[in-house]
């Protein structure tokens, strides 16, 4: 093997080999029937000889606990079910992001099922994020007196006290943040309540959508206690799970546990093509084989987010609740619009981001930029890229004509949370919120770069005088031979992959890189070869202006490390191997 020590790869990174327990490694591959290369990643996630199935093979049946386990989980079904049985009227508040549009559809079906016709709202980036005065003003005059909020709620005190005073009973299924106090309405069903008994901690990681599909299976057990299904058809809850995976994978919540069970089932579902939205939107993304995670992080959910980031923020909702097909289709192509215009608008700011950094000394490790009426929808994913291109926590404002409004990206090390919170304890923001690698904040014009000579200091401080080299963490090291189908079977086993369970990096050393070729927007396919006349296709996204594109170019028969993931690639029926490569190193 390779010495790694202290080298730097083409792209700047340091590679760290994950180490795993060698002796649990063992047992995982005698008891799991798993490839030695897929015990020790397996043991380097801290899974066991006892759990490894169970990780392998989520199943609902044994990690969905009693959904009475949540506080006011029975208040919230008793209301609903209710409201069922008297064919009450339900109003429904959801957020503009995944989970809010899943959240809402899992809730509006369920409820579609026994005749009702539940009214959605979903609030625009003006309106803002959660309930508003305007949302019950508008159930107010359809003579609705049930509301439920998904993926919002826990802290708008002022809006919900105030409807609830007025006559509305509210419910609130949610998984944000909790304060010591709650709003003064029936129920507040938030595994992160301070009061929970955390008897079940796993559940604090849900997404709403998984909160609400609790509630769901709450409401239909009340239903069924009530004697409603003597007399009537009892739902398919399992079909609901497509919609719970989308929203749990988008809401980027650790994938483990009942998260993991949720996408695992979910997929299995999706695949079924029984959510006509769903099933529309893939057709129109071109998603061509069974959804992976892959497909729901990263070709549905922009696609859903796109409508509340540069476009109409209810479409999303409608899509997934709809059961027309020519319906679906008008709004799934509305979506793929809104997203390819999202593109452009990001793509327009990010460019003028990079012409304001380079070429320029800074003054400290930081990306900080701004600009007039840059689109809301986009700064976060600006900054997010800032960030990915500099390796240095990054800031991206727009200045809008009452206030500036900021995203902000981090990296390890520096925690955007306690760095918010600083700021506006010294009144540099006049809001901000967030945590360790992620926030949002607003502040006025006036105060901009005060705000950036203090972010400046924070980070400096804390980074201290040397420079922060970036980590590549790596899963396993191995040969070009031991990239082979039962290596990339095991990794699959390993899915659905996402936060806290990301693919596996590998890196294959002592190979060759031939036929590099330019492709597309960026991209270089070439060939990994060794001195045993293996040979494996390989491609690099996206890296034809970086100095990886330009090694890959020009690697002139040298030995390289290579380190990527390693897939099944499936075109036209038939199915190969093929590695994605992240970055290389100099053998």
């Amino acid at each position: 093997m390779v010495d790694y020590g202290n080298k730097k790869s083409i792209n700047g990174n340091m590679w760290e080999i994950v180490n795993s327990d060698e002796r649990m490694a063992q047992a995982i591959m005698q008891n799991c029937n798993v490839s030695y290369i897929g015990a020790k990643i397996l043991a380097s996630r801290g899974i066991n000889d006892e759990n490894a199935d169970l990780f392998l093979n989520p199943k609902l049946q044994h990690l969905l606990p009693n959904p009475s386990c949540l506080k006011d989980m029975d208040k919230a079904a008793v209301l609903i079910a209710k409201a069922i049985i008297d064919k009450q009227k339900i109003g429904i508040i959801g957020d503009y992001d995944v989970d809010g549009a899943t959240s809402s559809a899992v809730l509006c079906k369920f409820l579609e099922f026994f005749g009702l016709t539940p009214v959605v709202h979903i609030p625009d980036r003006e309106e803002g994020y959660g309930p508003s005065n305007q949302a019950f003003a508008e159930f107010e005059a359809q003579g609705i007196k049930l509301v439920v909020t998904t993926d919002c709620g826990t802290s708008a005190f002022d809006v919900l006290d105030k409807a609830a005073s007025e006559g509305f009973d509210i419910i609130v299924l949610d998984h944000h943040e909790a304060e010591t106090r709650l709003p003064k309405v029936s129920a507040v069903v938030n595994p992160k309540r301070l009061d929970e008994d955390n008897e079940y901690p796993y559940l604090k990681y849900m997404a709403a959508v998984g909160v609400v599909f609790m509630a769901v299976v709450a409401i239909n057990r009340e239903l069924k206690n009530m004697g409603y299904y003597l007399n009537h058809q009892a739902p398919d809850l399992l079909s609901l799970l497509d919609l719970v995976a989308l929203g749990t994978v988008c809401d980027v919540v650790p994938l483990l546990g009942l998260n993991r069970a949720f996408v695992k089932q979910g997929l299995k579902i999706m695949s079924l093509r029984q959510n006509v939205g769903l099933t529309t939107l893939c057709d129109v993304a071109k998603i061509a084989q069974a959804p992976t995670a892959y497909h729901l992080g990263f070709v549905l959910g922009p696609r859903i987010n796109a409508g509340g980031r540069v476009g109409n923020p209810a479409v999303g909702n409608k899509l997934l609740c709809s059961k027309d097909k020519l319906e679906a289709l008008t709004l799934a192509q509305k979506l793929d619009t809104y997203n390819i215009e999202r593109k452009d608008i990001e793509a327009h700011v990010f460019l003028q981001a990079i012409e304001m950094l380079e070429g320029k000394t800074q003054q400290y490790p930081i990306a900080f930029v701004y600009g007039t009426d840059w689109h809301q929808g986009v700064i976060g994913i600006v900054a997010g890229k800032l960030k990915e291109r500099y390796n240095v926590p990054s800031f991206v404002m727009s200045i809008e004509k009452d206030e500036v409004k900021g995203s902000a990206r981090s990296i390890s090390g520096i925690d955007l949370g306690a760095l918010v919170i600083a700021a506006k304890e010294k009144g540099l923001l006049t809001k901000g919120g967030g945590h360790t690698m992620a926030a949002g904040f607003s502040l006025s014009e006036d105060k901009i770069e005060d705000f950036r000579t203090f972010v400046g200091e924070y980070v400096k401080e804390k980074s201290g005088d040397e420079k922060i080299v970036p980590i590549l963490n790596v899963d396993a090291v191995i040969s070009l031979s031991g990239a082979n189908e039962n290596l990339a079977d095991c990794i699959l086993q390993m899915e659905p992959f996402g936060a806290s369970n990301p693919e596996p990096r590998i890196v294959i050393e002592n190979v060759n890189i031939l036929r590099p070729v330019l492709i597309g927007n960026g991209h270089i396919k070439c060939l990994l070869s060794d001195s045993f006349s293996e040979s494996l296709k390989a491609i690099a996204f996206r890296v034809a202006d970086n100095q990886l594109g330009q090694a890959l170019l020009n690697a002139n028969g040298e030995k390289f490390c290579v380190a990527g993931v390693l897939r099944k690639d499936t075109w036209q029926g038939k199915t190969s191997l093929q590695f994605i490569i992240e970055d290389i190193m100099r053998a």
